[in-house]
Formats: C-alpha cells, sequence, structure tokens
C-alpha cells in the first residue's frame, strides 16, 4: 500500500504543478495578487507531493522491497545500508525522481525566501518553474516510473554497476542536481522577465543568490566527479573529455559568464541583454547534459538509459523549452533597454570580456562534445575526440581567459586609466615572473608548456593577492587598520577573492599533473623495487579477504625515498559476485606537493602481479581549489545584499512586495 501512496504523491505533484502554472500567469494577467500568491502554495504542496514519493522509493530501497522492479534491478539485499540509500538515484527512474525533487525544492525556497521579491515577479518565475516541472513529471510517470511492480516478486535483486558503490557517489548525482536543475531558476527570472519586461538591478540581485547556490553546487559536483574518477577508476586520471564530463562543465562555463554579467546588471545596469540570454543558454547546456545521460546515444559509466524512446521524449522537452524561451528572447528582446554606456578601458569591458571567453571555451566544448554524434547521424561515420583536441582548443582559450581575470581587478567601473591599470598590473607581473623561475629551477626548463601555464596560474594568484592588499591600504596603512580593511570587507568581496584564489591553485595543479606527472606500468615479483620519480614502490604481500558483498585482494606496497620509508600503500582489487563484475581501489597517500598512488593488477601465474604506479604532483591543489570555489559562492551568499530579496530600505520603501 505505500508504494502506491508514494505513486499517488507523484501525480500530486503534477496537479500541484500544473496549478502552480495556470493560475498565478492569469492572476498577472487579470492583476489579481490572491490569484498570484496560489503559486506560493502550490509551490509547497508540490514539493511535498514530490519530497513524499522520493521518500517511499528511499523506504522500498532500504527494506529491500524486491515487488518494485526499479528496486530488483539496482539493488541486493546483501548491500551495506549506504548504497542501498544511494542505488535509490543511482539509475535512471530514480535519479530522474531525484531531478523533479530538486526543481520543487528551488520552487519551494523561492516561495519562502523570495517573500521580498515583488508578487508579479516572484509568481511569474514560480509559473515558469512549474512549466519546466510538468514536463518532467510527465517524462517520469509516462516513460520512467520508479513504481512499477514486479510481475512476480524474486528472492533477491541484481545489485547495482559496483563502480557506483561508493561513498562518493552519495554526494556526486545531489550536487550536479543542485547545479543543474538549480540553474532553471535563472532561466525562470529570465523568462518572467521577458514576460513582464522588468530588467534591471534589482532583478539581477534577487536572481543571482540562486545561481550562486547552483553554480556552488555544481562546482562541487564536477570536483567530486574529478575525485571519485581518479581513486576509483584506478588509471591515474581526474578528467577524461567524456562527453557526460562535457556536459556537465559546459553549463558550468556558462553558469560562469552568468555570474560574472549578474554583477554588471547589478552594479551599472548594463548588459542586460546578454544576462538574460547567458540565462536561458546555462539551463539550456544543463537539460542537454540531461538529454544526453539518458537518450541512448552514450556508452558510458555516467549514462542511466539506453532507451532512445525515452531521449525522444527529453528531445521533445527540449525542442520546447529552450526553442520556446528564444523565441520569447527573439519576440520581447527588443524591448528591454541597452543599460549603462562604459569605455573600452572599465571594469564592465574586462567583465563582458571574460564573458566572451568563456562562451568560447564552451564552444569549443561543445563542438568536440557532439560534432561526433552529429557526424554518425549524417553518415554513420563512428569518430572519436578525445584529449588531443581539447587540450589544443580549449587549454589556451582558458589560459588567455585566466590571464586577463588577473588585470580585470585593476580595472574601475565606468572608466579607467590605462596607465594605473599597466602599472599595477606591471608589479604583479614581474612578481609572478620571478616565481615561475623558481618554479622552473625546482622541475627544470624542459618543458616550457608546463612553465608557460604555471605562470598563468601564479599571476591570478598573485593579482588577486596584490588587489586585496590595496583594498587593505597596503603599503601605506599600518598593519593593524589594514587588518580592519580586511576584516570589514563585504562577503561578496571574500567570495570573489576566494573564488579567484580558489581558480589559480587547482589551474597550478592540473598544469603539474599534466605535465609532470611519472609513472610506470609493469609486472613484479614480491620485493621488487621500482623507481618512480624521487620514489621506489616495493610490492611486499598480497592478502584475500571478504568485504561486506565482494571478494578482495589487499595488496601492501611500501614507498620509500633515499632509502628512508616514506609511505605504506594497499591498494585492492574487488570482486562482486552479484554483478559478476571487477573493481579496483588505489592505495593513495597524500602529500602536500602531490600523490603517490599505486594500482593492483592481475596476477601474472608465476607469483607476480601487473601494477601501476604514479606520482602525482598538484593533484591535492586540484581538489583544494575546488572546494575554495564551491565556499566561495557559498560566502558570497551570505552577503545581505546577495541575500534573497534583500532590496535596499528606500526600494523596500518605495515599492512594497506584495
Amino acid at each position: 500500500m505505500i508504494i502506491e501512496l508514494g505513486h499517488l504523491a507523484l501525480w500530486l505533484a503534477l496537479a500541484a504543478a500544473l496549478v502552480q502554472a495556470i493560475v498565478p500567469i492569469w492572476g498577472t494577467h487579470t492583476r489579481s495578487a490572491s490569484a498570484m500568491r496560489v503559486a506560493d502554495s502550490a509551490a509547497q504542496v508540490q514539493f511535498l507531493g514530490v519530497a513524499g514519493a522520493f521518500a517511499v522509493l528511499t523506504w522500498a530501497y532500504v527494506k529491500s522491497d524486491f515487488s518494485l522492479i526499479n528496486v530488483v534491478m539496482n539493488s541486493h539485499s546483501a548491500k551495506p545500508m549506504l548504497y542501498k540509500v544511494t542505488g535509490v538515484w543511482a539509475n535512471h527512474e530514480g535519479s530522474m525522481l531525484l531531478w523533479v525533487l530538486m526543481l520543487a525544492l528551488f520552487g519551494v525556497l523561492i516561495s519562502v525566501f523570495g517573500r521580498m521579491i515583488p508578487v508579479v515577479m516572484r509568481s511569474t518565475v514560480l509559473a515558469v518553474q512549474a512549466m519546466i516541472g510538468i514536463g518532467f513529471y510527465l517524462f517520469l510517470l509516462l516513460t520512467s516510473n520508479p513504481f512499477l511492480r514486479a510481475p512476480q516478486t524474486p528472492l533477491d535483486g541484481q545489485g547495482m554497476n559496483p563502480l557506483l558503490q561508493d561513498p562518493g557517489v552519495a554526494f556526486h548525482p545531489p550536487l550536479l542536481y543542485l547545479g543543474y536543475v538549480g540553474f532553471s531558476t535563472a532561466f525562470s527570472f529570465a523568462v518572467a522577465a521577458l514576460i513582464t519586461g522588468r530588467v534591471d538591478p534589482a532583478w539581477a540581485r534577487w536572481m543571482r543568490p540562486w545561481v550562486l547556490i547552483a553554480w556552488s553546487g555544481l562546482t562541487a559536483g564536477i570536483a567530486l566527479g574529478s575525485w571519485w574518477a581518479y581513486y576509483e577508476l584506478g588509471w591515474g586520471g581526474f578528467w577524461f573529455w567524456d562527453p557526460v564530463e562535457n556536459a556537465s562543465f559546459m553549463p558550468w562555463l556558462i553558469g560562469t559568464a552568468l555570474l560574472h554579467s549578474a554583477i554588471v546588471v547589478e552594479k551599472r545596469n548594463a548588459l542586460l541583454k546578454w544576462t538574460i540570454l547567458l540565462a536561458i543558454l546555462t539551463f539550456s547546456l544543463s537539460l542537454m547534459g540531461t538529454f544526453l545521460v539518458r537518450s541512448g546515444i552514450l556508452t558510458s559509466v555516467h549514462a542511466f538509459a539506453t532507451d532512445p524512446d525515452r531521449g525522444i521524449f527529453i528531445l521533445g522537452l527540449l525542442v520546447v523549452y529552450i526553442g520556446g524561451a528564444l523565441s520569447l528572447f527573439a519576440w520581447r528582446g527588443s524591448s528591454i533597454g541597452e543599460g549603462g554606456v562604459f569605455s573600452i578601458w572599465s571594469r564592465e569591458s574586462g567583465l563582458l570580456f571574460n564573458n566572451m571567453g568563456l562562451a568560447a571555451a564552451t564552444g569549443v566544448v561543445f563542438v568536440g562534445t557532439l560534432y561526433p554524434l552529429f557526424l554518425e547521424l549524417a553518415n554513420g561515420a563512428k569518430i572519436t575526440v578525445g584529449a588531443p583536441y581539447f587540450n589544443q582548443a580549449f587549454l589556451p582559450v582558458f589560459g588567455i581567459l585566466m590571464f586577463f581575470a588577473g588585470i580585470g581587478p585593476f580595472l574601475s567601473w565606468k572608466r579607467a586609466r590605462p596607465a594605473v591599470v599597466l602599472r599595477k598590473a606591471a608589479i604583479g607581473l614581474g612578481l609572478s615572473a620571478v616565481l615561475t623561475l623558481g618554479v622552473g629551477l625546482i622541475a627544470g626548463f624542459d618543458e616550457p608548456v608546463g612553465l608557460f601555464g604555471a605562470f598563468i596560474a601564479i599571476w591570478l594568484a598573485v593579482a588577486t593577492l596584490q588587489d586585496l592588499a590595496t583594498r587593505a591600504g597596503l603599503p601605506k596603512a599600518s598593519p593593524s587598520v589594514a587588518l580592519r580593511r580586511v576584516i570589514g570587507l563585504p562577503r561578496s568581496s571574500w567570495g570573489l577573492y576566494m573564488g579567484h584564489l580558489g581558480l589559480a591553485i587547482a589551474a597550478a595543479g592540473v598544469v603539474a599533473v599534466s605535465v609532470w606527472k611519472d609513472e610506470t606500468i609493469q609486472t613484479v615479483q614480491l620485493g621488487t623495487p621500482i623507481e618512480v620519480g624521487p620514489y621506489a614502490f616495493s610490492l611486499n604481500e598480497v592478502v584475500n579477504d571478504t568485504g561486506p558483498n565482494y571478494q578482495t585482494s589487499i595488496a601492501t606496497v611500501t614507498v620509500t625515498r633515499d632509502g628512508e620509508l616514506l609511505r605504506t600503500l594497499r591498494p585492492e582489487r574487488r570482486f562482486y559476485p552479484v554483478e559478476g563484475q571487477p573493481t579496483t581501489e588505489a592505495g593513495i597517500a597524500t602529500l602536500w606537493h602531490g600523490d603517490i598512488y599505486a594500482v593492483l593488477g592481475d596476477p601474472d601465474g608465476r607469483g607476480g602481479f601487473v601494477t601501476r604506479y604514479y606520482y602525482n604532483p598538484g593533484v591535492p591543489w586540484m581538489w583544494l581549489g575546488g572546494v575554495l570555489m564551491a565556499l566561495a559562492a557559498l560566502i558570497s551568499l551570505t552577503d545581505r545584499r546577495l541575500r534573497v530579496g534583500a532590496p535596499t530600505r528606500r526600494l523596500r520603501a518605495a515599492q512594497p512586495a506584495e
């Protein structure tokens, strides 16, 4: 009976979404405030419905209710409880339920915390959110129902992909969906602005907190997914330019441009049309990612479904939502003013250049990701676009973008003096060159590309700290005065500095591991030392053991440097009998400057084992940079000026919210 209640709750959420989509729009047309306020109540009912459905499906997994086809296909009674719970969203139907849960969550948060947003704008935004939800509720109920009963209840389930039986899966998909689905709010604010004709600094202030939440979630999700691939797949890498990886990276790039563009709207009332277009494109790319993993056109560890019929349904939703929004933009865009003017030498121009660079970088990834698919559809030819294309086409564009990002803080709003900007930049560039020379003395000068990448990363960090020192009044101000000024900076400024520093640190890590990594693959006998860079790896023993639902071989690998024991690693090779699949668990020791990494392979039948040993410099910096960037957005969110519906007192007095 409880399963039927979950199914009913999902239909209730759809009914609430229909009310939320229709009644408030009718209210804005008739100027009925009571009808517009229905959006708030409907959003809350919708969330309760879908949350109830999600809770029921989770209960079914926890209780191993094999009367449900979804539980049979993706769970097993022997699975640890953590993976029973994560199994809820580690499949197509459950992940779509999580998708609409996130959509409803953002709707209810806007209804609760957006009370200071004028009711016309808020109700229109919630109506657009509901329109998005209606399509995906229908997709879920008609093609991907997680509550379908099995014709006969089996004794046990078929288990879950062993690669997904990892703690990272508990957080990676929810964080990704927080970003993917969270950008729907930017889309809804953009469409609402086109409908109501209101695009101004207040509109940007209302939208930007939701973009910050989504961007932070997507940043953390991408970083966590990269970390999972790094230690779980056992190949020593962190990014493969897989089409589904790219599908999450593209909305991150355009979402970053949207964040910067919204600043220009809020500060200078400029780039109005461009910001609306970016908001539409960001969520459009998120929808494209949803299509890629569920259409059956990709074969990937990230892909959920292989049913083309489902892909056609989602493709139809993409045509309706993206095509409808772009058509509305083409129709109503001319009614939006141009906004404030600014000179070429200004912070507005710098942020616009930032936007164009991010758009170009996204275009490079878009072409490399989708061109093979279009070519196969056109003539059946199968090609692969891999790392060489992306490294040669994307990295130079992003490197130039990072270089100019360091100059941006030296520019003033509206009009800057070129001589002052160049003088400030010259100081940072000189210091960056000296520090890069130090890197060359340590790592050698035989990798000029690596040194150039290190220079870009160092320059962005130096320029960020230089701007912070300038705002603190250094070197003229006393240390105590400078400290008080730094502490008194707005939290949005702290978010900006932390975000740029996080990007610089992450970029430094990417450059280091990409250029100066040492690796070796070999078959070794027990006790045979293998030199990898400055380290010696020795496989000392391999013992067999059992885990909760797997069999494992655990190796003991000692790592020495100059004859002194540095670390002991324990890589594993697991086998899951239910699924009939092996997995690798890398043995990793993290040092401040890099990772020591070992993978155990198959035995050779003569007492030896295939092993892979790595020294990956800079890897900890990548994770640290990702964490700093995700936290930066959350810190900015705590700035009172960026909280949802926190207009100035003058605006609040002049224009009541209701």
